[in-house]
């Protein structure tokens, strides 16, 4: 790899009301009329930190531009602002590519990495072609530039990986992912059960969720680690509202969840709850209130908002629900999936109430309010920035929804999330792919596949079935999923992973396994069998 992040930058600019480039003032240190950024050796060898001071302006971007021309052909890996689409993979050089936090970089010898140390104070991401690399360090407060005042702004650490040629890409991969995250957090037991979403599809009731606890209960036997029945959006006193907020209490289907929470048990499984945290129905403040579209949209720069999330959050715990799911943030700050997000991550003409913290700061607020609040319940994050949730989160839901309806949009999300986010399995966060929805729909031959791999593949293991659609078949294969699952085991490897965007040769602990995921006798694809809301 020629390029290092030692290279002296060709050029360093900010973005203001316009775009100014910044001249060298020292070592290290590049200045103008509107800014200064310095860099500076952080803690580890292979670090370097970024800085920005910004005293009489609004500073919205920072970029820095690395002269390096690639003398031999090469193809690249990305991350993504939040959850994978479907669409993580190899690629060859496409100069208007977005590599949000990090890039992986094969020459046909060896992987390279480069990138951005998870917990940054800006939104960042990396574009190379054939003659460098440029890094783009987005400091916005939503809509409008950061205000730093007289504080020194450290805005990313960046650190880098040579590779071997003795190591497998995905070798490679782990081991820089290791490099980018100080802090992992996972789950204390292998995590796995049963998720109400994919079947009942935000149709259900206490009772109904007690059949299915006692059902997932039953299939994991006597299994010393209890598996978790995950009660999805239903719950809410907002449930069926457009938007489907809150105020996050019960409704006349779920009249007492602390009740629930305990008759769960009971039955022999961890009880888990889904919510919204910053959509409600509910009056508060208008200075909590951020936009009104489907509800009120909340903005967690107001001291105000982030008590209230954490009052919401911990009486989830005092009730007894021992995983918390909160969904819908990165939507609901920004206004956009990341599939959209490209170069721009905000879509929304609102700022924040605080204008002194970036957009990423207001964020990792959020979150840290959310993981302390919850106390010993576990954190699922579903919708959210696995780069600021690495450390606070132990599990992260790393892509798109699969399907109770559509085997061609579990196969396109589920598969390529879980082969490409592998890497971070373990070195960020517990990795979730999401969830086996068992239905009528789904042709069974190549959705117990994905149940398979899931249980072998050492991430969280979720299923949503209708127990009454069930056949002996599908009994006897979830009993067998849930054994596999409810064990330690160490991550799976996508064998085909640099040429398959849906990798179909794995490594697991039980050896080599081969998938058919697309049907030998089925038609082609077609885009409409993946329509989102599925």
């Amino acid at each position: 790899m020629n390029f290092t992040i030692y290279d002296r930058p060709a050029a360093v600019f900010v973005e203001t009301e316009g775009w100014e480039r910044l001249e060298p003032s020292g070592q290290g240190a590049w200045s103008g009329n509107s800014a200064s950024v310095s860099t500076e050796q952080a803690g580890g060898r292979n670090e370097i930190k970024l800085s920005l001071e910004a005293s009489g302006v609004e500073v919205k971007t920072v970029r820095i531009r690395w002269n390096s021309p690639f003398s031999g052909p090469i193809t690249l890996l990305a991350d993504h602002w939040e959850r994978g689409y479907g669409d993580l993979g190899w690629m060859g050089l496409q100069p208007e590519r977005v590599f949000p936090w990090y890039v992986l970089m094969h020459d046909g010898k060896s992987t390279n990495g480069f990138g951005v140390k998870t917990g940054p104070s800006a939104m960042c991401y990396w574009q190379v072609d054939s003659a460098g690399v440029t890094l783009t360090l987005d400091v916005s407060c939503g809509s409008l530039g950061v205000q730093l005042g007289a504080r020194r702004l450290e805005m990313a650490i960046l650190t880098e990986r040579k590779g071997t040629e003795s190591e497998s890409s995905f070798e490679a991969a782990r081991r820089f992912c290791e490099m980018l995250c100080d802090r992992s957090l996972m789950p204390e037991f292998p995590v796995y059960g049963g998720n109400n979403w994919y079947y009942a599809y935000g149709k259900s009731t206490a009772d109904r969720i007690l059949e299915d606890s006692r059902f997932i209960s039953n299939l994991a036997g006597e299994n010393a680690n209890r598996p978790f029945m995950v009660i999805d959006d239903c719950w809410q006193l907002g449930a069926g509202v457009t938007g489907n907020g809150g105020p996050w209490i019960g409704n006349r289907d779920f009249p007492d969840m602390g009740d629930l929470a305990g008759q769960m048990k009971q039955a022999g499984v961890r009880p888990g709850i889904w919510l919204r945290p910053l959509l409600t129905h509910e009056n508060v403040p208008d200075a909590w209130i951020r936009y009104t579209k489907e509800g009120h949209y909340l903005d967690p720069s107001v001291p105000g908002v982030l008590e209230y999330v954490a009052e919401f959050t911990g009486r989830m715990n005092e009730w007894g629900f021992e995983l918390i799911k909160h969904d819908f943030t990165t939507y609901d700050l920004f206004g956009g999936w990341g599939m959209d997000m490209k170069s721009r991550t905000n879509k929304l003409p609102y700022t924040f109430a605080d204008r002194s913290k970036t957009s990423a700061e207001i964020i990792a607020d959020l979150y840290g309010t959310i993981a302390a609040a919850s106390k010993d319940s576990m954190i699922i994050g579903c919708n959210t920035i696995g780069h600021l949730a690495a450390g606070l989160f132990e599990i992260q839901r790393t892509g798109d929804d699969t399907s109770g309806r559509s085997w061609e949009r579990t196969r396109r999300m589920g598969v390529n999330t879980l082969a490409f986010r592998m890497p971070q399995h373990g070195t960020f966060f517990s990795h979730d792919a999401d969830c086996v929805g068992i239905t009528p729909q789904i042709p069974w031959e190549l959705n117990k596949q994905w149940l398979d791999l899931l249980a072998k593949s050492g991430t969280p293991l979720f299923v949503s079935a209708d127990p009454g659609d069930l056949n002996d078949e599908q009994i006897d294969a979830l009993k067998a999923a849930f054994a596999a699952a409810a064990a330690e085991r160490d991550a799976a490897e996508p064998l085909d992973w640099m040429y398959n965007h849906c990798p179909a040769s794995w490594r697991t602990a039980g050896g080599n396994e081969t998938y058919e995921w697309t049907g030998r006798d089925r038609l082609p694809l077609t885009d409409e069998e993946n329509h989102w809301w599925l």
